[in-house]
């Protein structure tokens, strides 16, 4: 588990407002899916370190372009369903 990540991704979320108790929902091989931002938060903080680093680029990309964190936490969520 990487404690500094998590805790850049907690803080950041925190910054931008996101509510973790909102619900996705996302199509998948077994039909509609469930979830919150929270469950594909814990999903992001267990990824591989290589996984963490492009996630955390594309959220710096995101917000240094003012663009919608939230489309791609929805992205994220799609690949969960899959």
């Amino acid at each position: 588990m990487n404690k500094k990540f998590n805790n850049w991704l907690d803080t950041f979320l925190s910054e931008k407002g996101i509510d973790l108790d909102q619900p996705i929902f996302v199509e998948g091989e077994s039909g509609l899916n469930f979830m919150t931002v929270e469950n594909i938060v814990e999903f992001m903080k267990v990824t591989s370190a290589g996984e963490q680093k492009a996630i955390k680029n594309t959220f710096v990309m995101i917000d240094f372009k003012n663009g919608d964190v939230l489309h791609f936490i929805k992205h994220l969520a799609q690949g969960v369903a899959q």
